[in-house]
């Protein structure tokens, strides 16, 4: 569709011209071109969603839920069970800040769906600290200032807990390899790799 000229006195063809559409703000539905059924599908929203019941033990406490299968499990821990410590950062598991464990091992909960692990273990960051003391990765990274804005910091320390229960890094340099996956902005990295020396030294 072109747009007609600006000049009021050119004859009308009787349909909206673009310009008129994006001044009036209406959308324009993808289901145009679509069948008289398939269009009024799509106005009508979607179609609505079987829920499922999904049983998982997050920091040592049972939960029995009821999920739409869509839920990405970043969003469960935060949305739903409010333990915002994890974090969302980039949301395309780029960035590592939303990084729990799941039986001991680590995965971006932002590209995983809660139902796939039904019956599982999951430890969150505020999972780690235990009767009041806290984790010796949390307190490594105290020790060696391993964090400034500390948006990435729950992610970082969540993986290095899964990167020494793997048991595969043997240095600094196998720790920033593995350890790539976590973003921090701030540029910390070098004490991050100290703060977790030092928990792989004292294991």
């Amino acid at each position: 569709m072109t747009d007609r000229p600006l000049d009021k006195s050119a004859p009308s063809t009787g349909q909206p011209t673009r310009r008129e559409i994006v001044a009036s703000g209406v959308v324009i539905p993808l289901a145009i071109g679509l069948g008289s059924d398939a269009t009024a599908r799509a106005a009508s929203g979607p179609a609505s969603t079987t829920m499922v019941s999904v049983g998982l033990t997050i920091n040592g406490k049972p939960y029995a839920l009821s999920l739409d299968p869509r839920t990405t499990l970043l969003d469960l821990l935060r949305e739903h069970l409010d333990l915002t410590g994890t974090k969302k950062g980039c949301d395309q598991g780029q960035c590592g800040a939303c990084t729990v464990l799941i039986d001991g091992r680590r995965i971006n909960s932002c590209l995983t769906f809660a139902a796939m692990y039904d019956g599982a273990q999951i430890t969150t960051i505020e999972g780690l600290a235990a009767n009041g003391t806290l984790h010796p990765l949390q307190q490594a990274f105290i020790d060696h200032d391993a964090f400034q804005c500390g948006y990435c910091t729950s992610g970082q320390i969540c993986s290095a807990a899964g990167l020494i229960a793997e048991g595969r890094a043997k240095n600094a340099d196998e720790i920033r390899e593995l350890m790539s996956g976590n973003i921090c902005r701030c540029g910390a990295y070098t004490n991050i790799v100290a703060a977790i020396q030092q928990v792989m030294e004292r294991s």
